[in-house]
């Protein structure tokens, strides 16, 4: 930092013709440019400027010295700039984990990739339970409620299960009417991976799922098996919307007990409340509140 204020002085000596106006210019006194301009000279070993009492010119080494030293300040004001620009623009690697369910949320994703082409996705999907803070994680994507105090959290997307099953099943067993019904069919769950349990299925009130026993087929703890056995018509599962949007505009799919379900699934993205928020995590971050809509 000396050297660039001895420089600056020296620069500014320079481009003024004098101490008293290169001081004015830096907010010093015309005594402290002079010293320092003969600091450098002297640590160069070398005579900047001929000097009588009446003005000051530069030597050849003089000269040549300025041109290296606005090349020096050109190069740090670029610096500046660069590093304002990217302060203020997403870009970078942003590491992210999402659900395996989240490989559905691929579209959102690239829309995503187009909006900030400078942000390099680095996306990790598993549905063990990672520690955002200690694997190096910028943020994680997950259903249900946040439950890691060292999270910051935003809610960016709700959703509405689905119980369904295959028409060829439907007309084998026949189709429930409520959920009391489910005891007498094969049912899919899908089990935590965490926790090893069953995940409950989202009946409209909590005493109706303490008096339903859904019998066990099969559990996964992720939804593709589930959705392929539905379709083979093995049985009857309770899956997210989007995972199956495309199966029942085809009809390989029917969505059955719809007023019977009435709990409310949402997304939401964490990440380290130790860390200040990065312009590439808030881009990230808000682009999902606004796209990640799969209802």
């Amino acid at each position: 930092m000396d050297k660039l204020t001895a420089f600056d002085a020296f620069v500014q000596s320079a481009e003024t013709g004098s101490f008293v106006a290169a001081g004015r210019k830096l907010g010093l006194s015309a005594s402290a440019v002079g010293k320092a301009v003969v600091r450098l000279e002297h640590r160069l070993d070398v005579s900047l400027f001929h000097r009588n009492t009446r003005n000051m010119t530069l030597t050849e080494e003089g000269r040549l010295f300025l041109e290296r030293c606005r090349r020096i300040f050109e190069e740090v004001e670029a610096a500046e700039a660069e590093l304002a620009r990217s302060n203020r623009t997403p870009r970078g690697r942003l590491r992210v984990s999402l659900p395996l369910v989240g490989m559905l949320l691929t579209p959102v994703m690239a829309d995503f990739m187009r909006a900030w082409p400078e942000v390099q996705l680095d996306l990790d999907f598993s549905d063990r339970l990672v520690d955002v803070v200690e694997e190096g994680f910028d943020a994680v994507i997950r259903t249900g409620q946040p439950l890691d105090s060292r999270l910051m959290s935003r809610n960016v997307g709700r959703f509405r299960l689905k119980i369904v099953a295959s028409p060829d099943y439907l007309a084998r067993c026949g189709v429930p009417e409520t959920p009391d019904d489910l005891a007498q069919h094969q049912c899919l769950h899908q089990r935590s991976p965490s926790t090893g349990k069953l995940r409950p299925w989202p009946f409209a009130r909590a005493e109706r799922r303490e008096k339903v026993v859904l019998p066990e087929r099969m559990s996964a703890t992720a939804v593709d098996p589930l959705i392929a056995l539905a379709i083979e018509g093995l049985g009857i599962a309770c899956l997210p919307p989007f995972a199956i949007r495309g199966e029942i505009a085809d009809g390989r799919l029917v969505s059955i007990l719809d007023e019977w379900v009435e709990e409310t699934n949402q997304f939401n993205v964490l990440w380290p409340a130790s860390r200040q928020i990065t312009p590439k995590l808030r881009a990230f971050v808000d682009f999902m509140a606004e796209h990640l809509q799969p209802q």
